[in-house]
């Protein structure tokens, strides 16, 4: 890339504490506080030792219209849906699902106490794959190549970095996602590919200053990036191509994740997410009829 020059920082947020599924305490981040990041439609974390937090999951429920994909830091919980599919989400792993056009799944923790501490995203489908033929995929974590160094682990869990091609490929919206650890008062970049794609970072652990603009993101807070669409550079700035960031004394470790938006229309209503209100109402209807 011709610039060396980092995206600022527009936004910091910390994600609302909320219950899914059967009681499962989470954190709300993407469809919290931050809206929604075309194309991410949700990120929720949850991080328990309580078992009362999480111990009955998420039971049977359907989605359309998205791509999900899991990824587990610490416990286990087994995925099985209405097609036949079932796995065992265990740390490091990552399950990605294609809700297409219709899936019945359930999300039940396999232990009885313990930390159960993991991600789960929401990833919108453009409109001709709405109604795709729903898959589900586990990935182990041995499969999941990593970049390290004495001061930084890199988990390139789907796009590249330093010539490396995660092994998630098969995401329509073809993100990409790093799980980034860096040892104390460490340094760290990343090319972003387009200054349309919409781009954040998410910290777990520690803190660091994240930026052109070395904005402080702390532990169980998003950082997001400015894009073509929400930004302050001048008519003659260059446009920035990647991100800077900079561990803060105690180390940090974050996500960081960029897809090019689908700019379609959104129309929501739970786990349905379609273009219009009449293809929610198909939804509702199709699966009550037990199409799905």
């Amino acid at each position: 890339m011709s610039n060396n020059i980092s995206r600022k920082v527009i936004k910091v947020a910390k994600g609302f504490d909320t219950q899914d599924g059967a009681g499962v305490s989470l954190q709300r981040v993407i469809g919290g506080p931050i809206k929604k990041l075309d194309p991410f439609l949700m990120l929720d974390a949850f991080k328990s030792d309580n078992p009362d937090d999480y111990i009955e999951g998420f039971p049977d429920h359907p989605h359309r219209g998205q791509q999900t994909l899991t990824y587990m830091i610490e416990g286990a919980m087994e995925h099985q849906d209405n097609k036949g599919n079932k796995g065992l989400l265990l740390p490091g792993m990552v399950q990605v699902m294609n809700a297409g056009r219709g899936i019945v799944h359930s999300e039940i923790p396999q232990q009885r106490d313990g930390m159960m501490f993991g991600f789960q995203f929401w990833l919108n489908l453009s409109s001709v794959d709405k109604m795709s033929e729903p898959w589900y995929k586990d990935i182990p974590s041995k499969d999941i190549e990593e970049v390290i160094t004495p001061e930084k682990k890199v988990r390139v869990i789907a796009g590249h970095y330093e010539g490396i091609e995660g092994v998630v490929r098969n995401l329509r919206v073809k993100p990409i996602f790093l799980d980034v650890k860096l040892e104390p008062n460490t340094k760290f970049s990343v090319d972003i590919p387009d200054f349309d794609h919409n781009s954040f970072v998410y910290v777990f652990e520690g803190d660091g200053t994240f930026g052109g603009n070395q904005i402080k993101v702390e532990d169980r807070h998003i950082g997001v990036l400015e894009n073509v669409d929400n930004n302050s550079l001048g008519l003659d700035e260059p446009i920035p191509n990647k991100l800077d960031a900079i561990s803060g004394d105690k180390g940090v470790r974050f996500l960081f994740l960029s897809a090019k938006p689908l700019r379609e229309p959104i129309v929501q209503y739970g786990p349905f997410v379609m273009n219009t209100q009449q293809e929610i109402q198909k939804a509702f209807l199709d699966y009550q009829l037990g199409r799905f």
